[in-house]
């Protein structure tokens, strides 16, 4: 059988073959075209049945080919038979039969009743599993070829119906059939037959020869389909390979429409020949986007289009939530989403004296999140503190100290000119420059925020081992000089015993150790039995060579991060292996972050070590005491200071609009397959508003995430559900919605109250989550596999289409010029600097 590759019947082993692609003989196609020219082309038969389409084949049979009745009738007969199919069963139900059948493992010496065709499908054709791999509106072509003892010359019809018909018992599935094609012939040919008739299945499987059969008007044009086919014909020849091997489908194909078209200006007489080679070599320059981008030359006309354009898909921006997938793209990106928030929160809470802090990141990351979600352009976007903005909150607090000058009442000023300043430039349609980004300006800004991510969790792994250091003098013969007491008494005084209510038993080194007595009353003991933190509450001291370090957790924290992110990775690319039916594997890999998460959660509670978990606040109320939730804009400093804000609001607003519209950019390529359009004059203008509203509050100011939002997009890829054997699953763009996003941030407002659940996830885990999130968004670009090609010798290469039209020489000049921005822009992302560095990019 063939869909898109073909599959055979093994020999005795009772099952399809894996798809492979068909090698046939050359000559099979000119016996194949010289069959048609003598046989019988019926074109728009009107026939509703296998009978009828068998009987008007045989009334129209050219006069030089004439049986004689009783043949005739023998051969009708003889087409009429049910034709046997091999089930496609499960591996569960295979083994179920296993046993049951007494012709198991002889099934050529059964007898085989052959039954007349039915009219009406039979239940086997009806529960056949195959159906589900086929598309939807598919149909049936059938090719009927074998030898009989009474022919003395090959009988040959194709016939294509008028309209398709359900032609009973015939197929495999039920489904209808537009195509026929029979060969039967005389004996000592059936190997050239069955090559004949794979050769028709092959061309009946080709996209440009399906259309060329279903327009045909008479028998020439069918010869002419089988010549186009025979041009586009690659040979291979023999003793260079084995025939008997079986050539795996690639795992991407050309599109079908490319060679359509093609053909169809090869068949114009005045057909520019430049054109085709045109089209296979990239284009020079780097369009994204069409009327997203156009000027009106009106006040707010971007906006307005925005509005226009996003607004017939707003209640489909729920509706198309409604899928598991979302679920799983909500859990993984609010774990990330609040990871983050507690990582902005803790180091903004370093560099501002706690007047933002962990809860002012949350509640800022809800609302702004929120509200970002509902009324945005391109809702996918996720919004976070960024390195720029927390490079600039450190230098406006520093600045603020120095010059005895109010930080928060300054920083309002501030956030309301930005947000004048992105009204301005939303009404004048600045988003309008974003079509001159190229893809040299998006991979620097992608490559440098992922290899960000990475090293931040790289980073804070590292810093684990300060937290909980190793001793890496440890000496197993000195394992009796390792211990570690608590010292009640002050310096200069003799150790004390410490009254306690429980009672003390003397152990055979004469250490006092406390053990619960019954009734007892305040003894005098030993502080052995305190803990550490009891020890130090109490004024005590620490003595002994192990004091310092904590044993086992860091080394297992590393175990964590790094099996947490190998499990994402590996669960992630499931979906693609060869275990287990589509739909799991599909499963799996959706909730594949989910599944990592809770594995290494359920290890970290196994192992019961004190690794450092998930910490969230639990109470609202500002971090800072001395501050409250409404910053007044007069009052704290001088009058002037609103004037003297708009300097640095000008640096601010730049910082926004580049780092949000070179996010947006990435977000909305044409790879996507984006249906519902961009949204860049709405995304800004929400973005501005939302400075408002966090500058008066005192929370965190956001922006586009690159990463998180790059996540976000991918946990959200849908595919084709049904793809023929061996066919890899069809990309077809993304879930558009509003609800996960929605979803994610309304978790992260109310994770304050879901403190409790979330202490039992270590922190190491997450990392290892942000790690994962780095990689994909690096692989996802371009500028990582021309990296790649440096350290590959130029016959490893693989076969990319920049290779095929650009020297490779250009190729690697301009992926070196890339790292040397990337390195100059990592340097000054380091420094006081990085405020600018979206400029920069």
């Amino acid at each position: 059988r063939w869909i898109k590759f073909e599959e055979k019947v093994e020999d005795g082993g009772e099952r399809w073959s894996m798809p492979h692609i068909p090698a046939l003989p050359l000559h099979s196609l000119f016996e194949l075209r010289t069959c048609l020219q003598k046989g019988t082309v019926l074109l728009d038969l009107d026939a509703h049945s296998v009978k009828e389409i068998i009987d008007k084949a045989l009334c129209r049979q050219p006069d030089d080919w004439v049986l004689p009745p009783e043949l005739r009738d023998r051969l009708a007969a003889l087409l009429l038979l049910q034709p046997w199919h091999q089930a496609t069963k499960s591996p569960l139900l295979a083994l179920a039969d296993l046993g049951l059948s007494p012709c198991r493992g002889k099934a050529k010496n059964c007898p085989q009743p052959r039954a007349q065709l039915s009219e009406t499908p039979l239940k086997e054709q009806l529960r056949n599993r195959f159906k589900k791999k086929l598309p939807p509106g598919a149909e049936v072509a059938n090719v009927m070829v074998g030898e009989v003892d009474f022919l003395k010359k090959p009988f040959t019809v194709f016939v294509r119906l008028r309209e398709v018909a359900a032609l009973g018992s015939l197929t495999e599935v039920a489904l209808p059939s537009r195509f026929l094609f029979i060969l039967l012939g005389p004996h000592a040919k059936v190997k050239a037959y069955h090559e004949i008739g794979r050769a028709m299945a092959t061309l009946l499987t080709d996209e440009l020869f399906q259309r060329v059969a279903l327009q045909a008007k008479n028998q020439e044009d069918i010869i002419a389909g089988i010549d186009v086919f025979l041009d586009e014909l690659t040979v291979l020849p023999p003793g260079k390979w084995d025939a008997s091997a079986r050539i795996p489908p690639p795992s991407c194909l050309p599109s079908p429409h490319k060679r359509i078209s093609m053909h169809l200006r090869e068949r114009k007489p005045h057909c520019n020949g430049s054109t085709a080679a045109a089209e296979d070599r990239p284009g020079l320059g780097h369009q994204h986007f069409s009327e997203e981008l156009e000027r009106t030359g009106r006040l707010f006309g971007g906006l307005v289009r925005d509005i226009r354009r996003k607004a017939p898909w707003y209640r489909s921006d729920f509706s198309d939530a409604l899928h598991i997938q979302c679920l799983s793209a909500v859990l993984y990106i609010y774990l990330a989403t609040v990871t983050n928030a507690i990582t902005f929160g803790g180091m903004l809470g370093d560099a501002t004296a706690n007047m933002q802090g962990v809860l002012e990141s949350f509640l800022g990351t809800a609302f702004a999140g929120s509200i970002f979600c509902l009324f945005s352009g391109q809702p996918l976007t996720i919004l976070s503190s960024t390195g720029p903005v927390l490079v600039f909150e450190r230098l406006l607090f520093s600045f603020s100290e120095d010059y005895s000058l109010d930080y928060l009442e300054f920083r309002l000023w501030i956030g309301l000119w930005v947000a004048f300043f992105g009204l301005v430039l939303v009404a004048t349609e600045a988003s309008h420059l974003v079509q001159y980004f190229t893809r040299f300006t998006e991979e620097g800004f992608c490559a440098l925020i992922s290899l960000i991510f990475i090293y931040d969790s790289l980073k804070k792994m590292l810093s684990l081992a300060e937290a909980f250091p190793i001793n890496w003098h440890y000496r197993t013969d000195d394992v009796t000089l390792y211990s570690c007491s608590c010292n009640l008494s002050s310096p200069g005084e003799p150790r004390l015993p410490w009254p306690c209510s429980w009672g003390c038993t003397c152990t055979g080194a004469s250490r006092l150790v406390a053990q619960p007595q019954p009734g007892s009353l305040n003894v005098f003991c030993s502080p052995a039995w305190l803990s550490r933190a009891q020890c130090l509450s109490r004024g005590g001291q620490l003595l002994g060579t192990s004091c310092h370090y904590v044993p086992d957790v860091t080394l297992l924290s590393f175990l964590l991060f790094g099996g947490t992110f190998l499990c994402c990775t590996a669960l992630k690319h499931f979906k693609s292996s060869r275990y287990f039916p589509t739909g799991l594997r599909k499963l799996v890999s959706d909730f594949s972050i989910i599944l990592a998460i809770l594995i290494f959660c359920a290890i970290d509670v196994a192992l019961g070590l004190e690794t450092p978990k998930l910490l969230v606040p639990s109470e609202l109320k500002p971090t800072n005491p001395t501050r409250g939730w409404i910053v007044l804009p007069f009052g704290a400093n001088p009058w002037w200071v609103c004037l003297a804000a708009t300097v640095p609001a000008v640096l601010v607003t730049i910082l926004i609009f580049m780092d949000q519209q070179i996010t947006a950019v990435i977000l909305n390529r044409k790879e996507y397959k984006l249906k519902k359009g961009a949204g860049f004059h709405l995304d800004l203008l929400c973005v501005s508003l939302l400075m408002i509203v966090t500058s008066v509050t005192g929370l965190p100011w956001y922006v586009s995430a690159t990463v998180i939002s790059l996540a976000h997009m991918d946990s959200l890829r849908k595919e084709s559900t049904t793809s023929a054997p061996g066919e890899q699953p069809e990309f077809l763009g993304i879930r558009e919605q509003r609800l996960t996003g929605l979803a994610v941030f309304i978790l992260t407002g109310v994770s304050v109250f879901m403190a409790p659940v979330l202490k039992y996830i270590p922190m190491p885990v997450l990392y290892g989550v942000f790690l994962h999130m780095g990689v994909a968004a690096l692989n996802s670009i371009q500028f990582t596999d021309r990296v790649r090609l440096f350290l590959m010798p130029a016959k490893h290469q693989p076969d990319l289409l920049y290779l095929r039209h650009v020297p490779l020489r250009r190729v690697h000049l301009f992926t070196a010029i890339q790292v040397l921005c990337l390195a100059v822009l990592w340097v000054l992302k380091s420094t006081v600097a990085a405020i600018i560095f979206p400029v920069m990019v």
